[in-house]
């Protein structure tokens, strides 16, 4: 049976797609370099109370730019580059390498049917997209 990189990660969209799982790359830093940019500004328009009122713009500014980036995990995995694809494949087929299937609806059906299965492959998933990606995971609800 030739195990698929494609089915592997057509299951792991159906799982994080089933979860609601959204990500996004954390911006932290130009959130940082708005808010100290604009804290800068104000302080030399209006000195001391131009860094408090710029530094607090600038953090309203800075989170705003840095929001509403989430994008669903399913398109996040079919946009990973095929070396990507290779890495969740070698961690996804540790944990399914006992299963017998012979396509992606079947293994899909059989992971989706134990509860155990896909929490291990869920864990996985959110420790490579937090670890690997640097990514900041949500659930919609």
């Amino acid at each position: 049976m030739p195990i698929m990189v494609d089915d592997i990660i057509q299951l792991l969209c159906s799982i994080s797609q089933e979860k609601r799982m959204q990500a996004a790359v954390k911006h932290s830093g130009k959130g940082a370099l708005v808010t100290g940019a604009v804290a800068f500004v104000g302080g030399l328009v209006g000195g001391p109370p131009g860094i408090a009122v710029g530094g607090a713009v600038g953090g309203l500014l800075g989170a705003w730019i840095t929001s509403g980036q989430f994008k669903p995990v399913p398109q996040i995995l079919m946009e990973l580059p095929p070396a990507e694809q290779q890495k969740l494949f070698n961690k996804a087929t540790s944990i399914i390498r006992n299963l017998d299937w012979t396509d992606a609806v079947q293994l899909t059906a059989l992971v989706m049917g134990s509860d155990a299965l896909q929490q291990k492959l869920l864990g996985m998933l959110v420790t490579y997209i937090t670890s690997e990606l640097r990514a900041e995971i949500r659930y919609d609800d």
